[in-house]
């Protein structure tokens, strides 16, 4: 998998295409967006155009990637996350990843010492797979977290360490 950087972290309630900043940064051409919607939803693939973008999406894959034209995106299996946000950073060098988390939930074990991409924690990914943290953090359990909150879409960008 390719080393990760957050870069910046933007949050802004429950997805509402009516956000400004959330139809500017989806309507953009430049960097690939990853939208994770909540299950059992497909995830949505925004690239730059390219000639090749669906046999680049499939690779050798048995599943077929479908254009949405609602959204001008390409469907893939939420399986695909990791894999695909993965593929896209070597691609691009960068790309946005929306997904749901939590406002309220706390940082845990279980984020620090997570492999995937996959966060719904309130780091939002600034402390996924990294190891423990530096500073005093009092553990209860691995899995230890609070939700006060309900679940909001947030947006982060990836970019890939050798992408700099």
């Amino acid at each position: 998998m390719a080393a990760l950087k957050r870069l910046s972290t933007c949050s802004g309630g429950n997805m509402d295409w009516r956000d400004p900043r959330l139809r500017e940064l989806w309507k953009q051409k430049n960097i690939p967006v990853v939208f994770r919607r909540s299950s059992p939803d497909p995830l949505l693939l925004r690239l730059p155009y390219a000639t090749d973008n669906f046999e680049w999406i499939r690779g050798d894959r048995r599943h077929k990637p479908k254009w949405n034209s609602q959204f001008s995106a390409w469907e893939v299996p939420v399986a695909w996350f990791d894999e695909i946000t993965a593929k896209v950073l070597r691609r691009f060098g960068k790309a946005y990843v929306i997904q749901l988390y939590k406002k309220h939930q706390k940082c845990a074990p279980a984020c620090w010492n997570a492999k995937g991409l996959h966060c719904e924690c309130s780091c939002m990914g600034a402390r996924h797979g990294t190891g423990h943290p530096q500073g005093r953090w009092h553990e209860v359990s691995d899995t230890f977290a609070f939700s006060w909150g309900p679940k909001q879409y947030a947006c982060r960008l990836l970019s890939s360490l050798s992408g700099q």
